[in-house]
């Protein structure tokens, strides 16, 4: 996978560094350091239960939801795979069980924050509000976020979504993004709150609503599951821009590297190149971006 991606992952990689060195300003003032707060354990709370409690997304197809065989499934479950069997080696426990708890965005950050769960896999952006209740891993993924409506619904821009009704997965970076990009653009429309992607799909079928705002992939994925996927269409401009990480427990180093070595090992392996695939492979290979994320995303041992 890197070898494929190098070449034009480092050109965007090194176009950044030099936008970067152009604008650096001398570092201000460092500002007082304040306490931080008793780390966590979860390494040892691993090791003493033999057993890893682990939340995960359950509709966000392709990335993380429940199969058919009601299984966890999807990119980033396959690459938490990985990451479980690196902390299963790190506490000397390679037959760890895994508890899978199913939950939304919000459920998912709350389980990780009060120690329900020992790691998050989805499609989860990190973000500094968020920072204060759990950390994350480096990045797993780039989407950017859109807009899903019905293919006769004559819709093919944002600016046609003035008076229409759009639903949204409530408490995601989705929601805020999409009311901040509404606001910027003068447009005037209804938010319609959704818990999960399978409600604002049946909305959007059932023409409770006129368009469904998400995570471009997302989106696919959600149309893909619907009765009559031909009957949704993406819009093409893109709302906002969507990293994903993974969420752990807040201020514990030692699990932070475990899991970044981990990603930076399959990050550099062949078993990334067979993840995408089996995943992304009808969309051709990664993004410049994306390469680029990869490679930043390698920590070096």
């Amino acid at each position: 996978m890197l070898r494929r991606l190098a070449a034009p992952a480092c050109a965007a990689v090194l176009a950044l560094v030099l936008g970067a060195c152009a604008t650096t300003t001398p570092p201000a003032t460092p500002a007082a350091i304040t306490p931080a707060a008793a780390p966590a354990d979860a390494l040892a709370r691993i090791k003493a239960a033999r057993a890893i409690n682990v939340a995960f997304a359950g509709d966000s197809l392709p990335f993380a939801f429940v199969g058919p065989d009601n299984q966890p499934a999807g990119y980033s479950i396959d690459l938490c795979r990985q990451v479980i069997a690196a902390i299963g080696r790190a506490v000397g426990e390679p037959n760890l069980a895994v508890r899978w708890k199913v939950g939304t965005t919000t459920e998912r950050l709350a389980m990780v924050g009060d120690g329900r769960a020992d790691l998050e896999c989805g499609n989860t952006t990190p973000t500094i509000s968020r920072m204060s209740t759990v950390d994350f891993s480096n990045l797993v993924f780039v989407d950017a976020s859109g807009f899903l409506v019905r293919g006769d619904a004559r819709i093919t821009r944002a600016a046609e979504l003035a008076g229409k009704r759009i639903a949204v997965i409530a408490g995601t970076t989705n929601e805020a993004s999409l009311e901040r990009a509404l606001k910027e653009r003068s447009i005037a429309a209804e938010l319609v709150r959704v818990r999960e992607a399978g409600e604002a799909v049946a909305l959007l079928a059932a023409g409770g609503a006129d368009a469904f705002a998400g995570d471009k992939l997302k989106l696919v994925g959600a149309a893909a599951q619907a009765r009559d996927p031909k009957a949704f269409a993406l819009l093409p401009e893109d709302l906002s821009f969507e990293p994903y990480a993974f969420a752990l427990p807040r201020n514990d180093t030692a699990m932070r590297a475990v899991v970044n070595g981990a990603l930076g090992d399959l990050f550099r392996g062949p078993e990334l190149d067979r993840i995408f695939d089996r995943w992304f492979g009808m969309l051709g290979r990664p993004s410049q971006l994306l390469g680029a994320m990869y490679l930043l995303s390698i920590t070096p041992p």
